[in-house]
């Protein structure tokens, strides 16, 4: 029987299941829409469509390097208790690893990992641990050194904040003192030039409008703001933050003494950015034991 898109979709709404999910069900049972939401149920995956409208704001961020390139990935769970699990751990290792030989999330998802691709990988663990999981993100740096170090670590190269930095110059020792450095003092881009233009035009204006309320002159007001906008690129960008080993240097002047450029960075800490349900502990065990 020809497998239609009308047939694809019908299931996905009964089931809740993802397209190619739906597409192999309808395909390994002939099109018998009744045989295809049985063999979904049997996979694990009708079960973990149903927790997709979670929200998964823990979990780990893992990173991998080879060679010149590195790559941190970010792979949320509902609860912090997954992020223990050995099977999670393996699952988020296997996907780190994978990740270095693509370009972005979405061929990560779509990438062979041991013989399926990772978006099912991920859909199967769903089924089995009993949580909403998603692969959220991935970026990679290039460099000729390139140093991870993971904050908070669950397991080895992998935990709550993951950072990579890519180096022309230098020693992995100068790297991992960076690392440690955006671990901790969370830069906004690397330097000026890479700061995000709107950002900026925000943080002026904002200044602007403290600055007026003072009810000084607009001369006066441009001077002041000179001022504070240039304290603000040296907070918000690696290169002008002072370096958390030694204070008296900018991380600039460090890599310089070290004979190293910095050439990227990145920082990945789970759940950045996703709101948060607050919930007492009681009833994260109990949602836990209810699978």
């Amino acid at each position: 029987m020809a497998i239609t898109a009308a047939l694809v979709k019908e299931l996905r709404e009964k089931s809740g299941a993802g397209m190619m999910d739906a597409k192999k069900a309808l395909t390994e049972n002939d099109g018998d829409m009744e045989a295809a939401m049985d063999w979904l149920r049997t996979k694990g995956l009708a079960k973990a469509a149903k927790k997709s409208g979670r929200t998964a704001a823990e979990g780990l961020v893992a990173v991998a390097v080879d060679g010149s390139k590195g790559v941190a990935v970010e792979v949320n769970s509902e609860t912090d208790f997954v992020a223990k699990n050995a099977d999670f751990q393996n699952m988020v290792s296997t996907i780190a690893t994978t990740a270095l030989g693509v370009a972005d999330v979405d061929a990560l998802a779509a990438a062979d990992a041991g013989g399926k691709p990772v978006s099912e990988l991920v859909t199967d663990a769903v089924a089995t641990i009993g949580e909403n999981m998603t692969l959220r993100r991935m970026a990679s740096v290039e460099g000729d050194t390139v140093v991870s170090y993971v904050h908070n670590a669950a397991t080895d190269g992998m935990g709550k904040i993951g950072v990579l930095v890519a180096m022309n110059g230098g020693d992995e020792g100068f790297g991992k003192q960076v690392a440690m450095h955006i671990a901790a003092a969370n830069p906004a881009a690397l330097d000026e030039a890479a700061l995000d233009p709107a950002v900026v035009e925000k943080e002026k204006q904002v200044q602007m409008d403290i600055a007026r309320e003072s009810g000084k002159p607009e001369a006066v007001i441009e001077k002041m703001i000179v001022g504070r906008m240039k304290k603000f690129m040296a907070e918000s960008t690696l290169m002008g933050q002072a370096f958390v080993v030694n204070p008296d240097l900018t991380v600039e002047a460090a890599a310089k003494e070290a004979g190293a450029t910095i050439t990227g960075f990145v920082r990945l800490e789970v759940g950045e950015g996703i709101e948060k349900k607050e919930e007492d502990f009681a009833a994260e065990v109990a949602k836990t034991m209810q699978g």
